[in-house]
């Protein structure tokens, strides 16, 4: 099947590109950098495929490209997004919101099936159950990533046949930028976690991207899937990272408001100086209020299974060394 694959250049994307040929279908890269795109896929050992691979430049924001673009295609996959959690926000509105209407809303009218979302659990957040399901209802969010993506997903409901996909804190090796949860790691490992309620649920990319690529099946029609990942406290991540590295880490029993009212501050700061560490006002609600996901349903009906969260870790502590990230000391055992 011919997807056209959003993003592709990006953490998520280039992974899903990589999993879509595994899984024998012929993925159409949709990137506004193709020289990017090529360096990104080389890393992940595509050299020749992608080479090959049908590449269509444009930005998701102008229709037109991306119009064209789908009238080649069969499928999308809409990986493409602008992140903004922990300090790094772009045109939320512009990406998460028109690039996506761009997008799904020309697949559908055009007749692609499957058209599928790559959304967020962070639509849900702050949960009003012990329990995110897709079933949970949509929340209010306060920040501007969370308020961009919730109402992106409005708009992908309101759509005939629209598969969405909600996974969790994506972390793994080869992200083209250090971001989110994998900039956490790099974090935390190096100057410590904070001991605040809440946590984070870890989703390998690799097993986020072959769910992506099951996906990929026609006439199924509308789809939600939970894949939130595994569910960990910020003292069990703490705890996990010294058990993998053999190294003491440190910890900062820190309460919930002034966490939150550290990243207001640090919000400030990073206006007129870079912080090296990924704090937020968006960033210490999210902390502070995830909670597990159900993602057992999504799971069994696709035959995926989710690969250990100590082995996700150990990958991503290793790449981040390796490419200079963190410093090899910080990684004890882990080194080479």
């Amino acid at each position: 099947m011919r997807v056209l694959v959003t993003g592709a250049s990006g953490f998520v994307g280039s992974y899903a590109v990589a999993a879509l040929l595994g899984e024998g279908h012929e993925p159409h890269i949709f990137v506004r950098n193709p020289e990017k795109a090529a360096r990104v896929l080389r890393r992940l050992r595509l050299t020749s495929e992608a080479s090959d691979l049908p590449t269509h430049v444009g930005d998701i924001r102008d229709a037109g490209a991306v119009r064209a673009a789908l009238s080649t295609c069969e499928a999308v996959l809409h990986a493409a997004a602008d992140m903004g959690v922990t300090g790094h926000a772009a045109d939320l509105e512009g990406a998460n919101v028109v690039g996506l209407k761009n997008v799904l809303g020309q697949a559908v009218e055009l007749g692609l099936d499957p058209v599928v979302h790559v959304s967020t659990v962070a639509v849900f957040v702050p949960p009003a159950e012990p329990v995110i399901t897709v079933d949970t209802p949509l929340a209010g969010p306060r920040n501007g990533y969370g308020r961009s993506k919730v109402s992106g997903e409005l708009y992908a409901r309101g759509l005939d046949g629209v598969t969405i996909v909600y996974p969790g804190g994506v972390a793994g090796p080869h992200q083209p930028t250090v971001d989110a949860l994998n900039e956490g790691f790099r974090a935390g490992v190096a100057l410590g976690w904070p001991m605040v309620p809440g946590g984070v649920s870890v989703l390998d990319v690799r097993d986020l991207a072959l769910f992506l690529a099951r996906c990929m099946t026609p006439e199924k029609g509308a789809r939600r899937y939970m894949i939130g990942g595994n569910f960990r406290t910020w003292r069990q991540l703490a705890d996990l990272c010294e058990q993998l590295t053999g190294r003491k880490a440190r910890r900062f029993p820190i309460p919930a408001a002034l966490l939150r009212t550290a990243g207001s501050a640090l919000d400030v700061v990073k206006r007129v100086k870079h912080v090296p560490y990924p704090l937020t006002r968006d960033a210490a609600d999210f902390m502070l209020t995830l909670v597990p996901t159900d993602d057992r349903p999504a799971l069994n009906e696709l035959g995926v299974t989710l690969r250990p969260v100590e082995d996700t870790v150990s990958d991503t502590l290793r790449w981040l060394s390796a490419e200079g990230h963190l410093n090899v000391r910080r990684i004890g055992r882990l080194a080479p």
